[in-house]
């Protein structure tokens, strides 16, 4: 029953506040503006850039009304969810200048975000081994590099596919609700209560993001999600895993990790940097090759959907 309250609480926080944050955002200028001949701005008009306040908002109070983690993993959660959203606020307020945000900063408040996790303790310590039935620590080192590794990844994947309306929030209550489902079934409560939250808060804003959207999350909201998929992951799917079943997250969010291993793997080749933002994800490719950004979308979100499925499908063989 706290599931359907933290899920309904962070759905309605974020639908009643998105209005009141949307004027705002209108009155101080803080809008998305468009672009001539740039493949990425796909609106017409300025587009305020001010939910991921709501998504934020929405998200902590019902995390902090209905979860029950410990209180040093409450805070880290918190706390690094509070720097991934004041640098992607300063980093969409100089896009909303015409400006550029050094990355940087960025890289380093991200990195530093995930050491917040690591050090609550939230942390990949290894996997268990089908054949012998024991437990594969592995070590501290290396537990630290994949730990920080996942948790930056998750959060700069999401962001990158948050290029069309709908698309992202779509993508990562795709995401969520999977790992709720896997989290509940291994009996994880902490976890699970982090992922119905997001789906609600995701829900919530795609009501306003829908094309064509009426407000976006920017990078402060896309960041802030990617973030706390990747913490939810640490802390549920990826605890007492076997080899293949380590694989359940990885699918669950199959489709910005895949597209964004094979974006960044392309910039590498080509002597671009990593962090320039272009139109080379996989719904730029899309678009260019015909689809609009509705079939798009539906169709992402529809392979996203048989990752997840693949996923559960995974979690429920045992292996």
């Amino acid at each position: 029953m706290h599931y359907l309250a933290a899920f309904i609480l962070s759905l309605v926080i974020v639908y009643l506040s998105i209005p009141v944050l949307r004027r705002f955002a209108l009155k101080i200028d803080f809008v998305d503006k468009p672009k001539e001949n740039n493949a990425r701005k796909l609106h017409k008009e300025p587009v305020p850039l001010t939910a991921a306040i709501a998504i934020f908002v929405g998200f902590v109070v019902a995390y902090l009304i209905f979860n029950e983690a410990p209180a040093g993993e409450t805070m880290a959660v918190l706390l690094g969810s509070m720097l991934i959203l004041a640098i992607g606020t300063v980093d969409d307020w100089f896009k909303t200048q015409g400006k550029e945000f050094p990355a940087w900063p960025k890289f380093l408040v991200q990195i530093f975000a995930a050491y917040i996790i690591y050090q609550a303790g939230i942390v990949f310590t290894g996997f268990y081994n089908p054949f012998t039935e024991q437990m594969v620590v592995l070590p501290g080192w290396l537990q630290f590099v994949l730990t920080i590794t996942w948790i930056f990844g998750v959060t700069t994947v999401i962001n990158f596919s948050d290029g069309m309306d709908g698309l992202a929030g779509a993508l990562s209550v795709i995401s969520a609700m999977t790992l709720f489902i896997v989290a509940v079934t291994m009996g994880q409560s902490d976890s699970a209560i982090m992922a119905i939250t997001l789906v609600g808060v995701g829900l919530g804003y795609l009501k306003y993001n829908k094309p064509p959207a009426k407000i976006y999350m920017g990078d402060a909201g896309a960041t802030f999600l990617g973030f706390i998929l990747s913490v939810i992951a640490l802390d549920g799917a990826f605890k007492q895993a076997t080899v293949l079943s380590l694989f359940i997250p990885i699918l669950a969010l199959g489709v910005p990790i895949f597209d964004n291993i094979f974006v960044v793997l392309k910039r590498f080749k080509e002597g671009k940097p990593i962090y320039k933002a272009d139109a080379t994800q996989i719904h730029y490719r899309l678009l260019s090759a015909g689809l609009n950004p509705k079939q798009i979308v539906a169709f992402l979100c529809l392979v996203s959907v048989c990752f997840s499925l693949t996923s559960i499908i995974l979690l429920l063989l045992e292996v």
